[in-house]
């Protein structure tokens, strides 16, 4: 180690190395940027201003919007700005500041759609004691709690990434910094990073996916058991956008979290990458607008009234 020099900055090869290619990427990610950006700040604007959603529900909603935003400008700003730049770095400490406002946004979503399932849960399974047990109070103190676990979660890895000394080579085979690429070129022992990580994941995340699982075999048992097909078809509607986001989700974060080294020669760690964090954040109000008959009424209203506005 002493031969060799400390790596002050890392180079992010990206998607392509093709000049053409990396400005027809731009306009493509720019374009599902201004999305996800304009598709969830409707999503807010909707919410706050009906008072017929000031529910539980699109409290949530109107919580994981603004985590969306957050958690798509940590990844795609940067990628956006690197398609443009001749000299693709960043610096090191810029590098483990992005993994854990990542880290932090990704996990404060997980546990908002987790609350959100819970929702769902006391809406059909027992709407006698909904109102009660879904106050104004406990929504908020759900919200805050996942903010806040989300915060040691992110502060957890990040500390161990920082014991690391990187040196030798500094490219890193992807758009963004995230743990798994970065600890490849780690000229230190990683062995206690990786357990901190693949730990923190199972557990925090395995904690969230079980509260969703048993949540869902309630509600589906209860959905079950409703005699009218209409009744059955309602009841699982008002489950369907959820059920979609968190498949998207968890399928592609935790196969890319906890993935053997030897799956990312086969499928590259970006694809994953650029679905849970590129595309879900825009593809959420797309499916809640398109899926949810209290959000497409308001969304209409406040166009009619800008309308008679002209």
């Amino acid at each position: 180690m002493k031969n060799q020099t400390t790596v002050n900055e890392f180079i992010l090869l990206g998607l392509s190395s093709d000049p053409q290619l990396q400005i027809f990427l731009f306009s493509v990610f720019l374009v599902i940027y201004l999305i996800t950006l304009g598709g969830n700040i409707v999503i807010m604007v909707v919410i706050r201003a009906d008072s017929h959603l000031h529910t539980p529900m699109h409290f949530f909603l109107f919580c994981l919007s603004f985590v969306d935003i957050c958690s798509s400008s940590v990844m795609v700003h940067n990628m956006l700005r690197n398609f443009l730049a001749e000299h693709k770095t960043i610096s090191v400490n810029g590098c483990i500041a992005q993994i854990f406002f990542f880290l932090f946004t990704a996990d404060a979503e997980v546990l908002i759609l987790s609350a959100m399932a819970y929702d769902r849960y006391m809406t059909i399974c027992d709407p006698l004691h909904y109102m009660e047990r879904m106050s104004k109070g406990i929504c908020v103190l759900l919200v805050s709690g996942a903010w806040t676990r989300s915060f040691f979660y992110a502060l957890l890895n990040t500390v161990f990434t920082l014991k690391l000394h990187f040196c030798g080579s500094n490219q890193i085979h992807h758009f963004s910094c995230e743990l798994p690429p970065l600890l490849q070129l780690a000229c230190t022992e990683t062995l206690t990073t990786q357990v901190v990580l693949h730990t923190s994941v199972v557990i925090f995340g395995s904690s969230s996916f079980l509260l969703m699982l048993i949540s869902y075999i309630h509600i589906i048992s209860t959905i079950l058991g409703i005699c009218s097909a209409e009744g059955r078809r309602k009841a699982f509607s008002t489950c369907s956008s959820h059920l979609i986001l968190v498949g998207l989700l968890y399928l592609t974060g935790f196969v890319q979290y906890r993935k053997p080294s030897s799956v990312s020669s086969v499928v590259p760690d970006e694809i994953f990458s650029i679905q849970y964090s590129v595309l879900t954040p825009m593809l959420n109000p797309i499916i809640y607008i398109l899926k949810s008959k209290e959000v497409k009424t308001a969304l209409r209203k406040m166009l009619g009234k800008l309308k008679f506005l002209k």
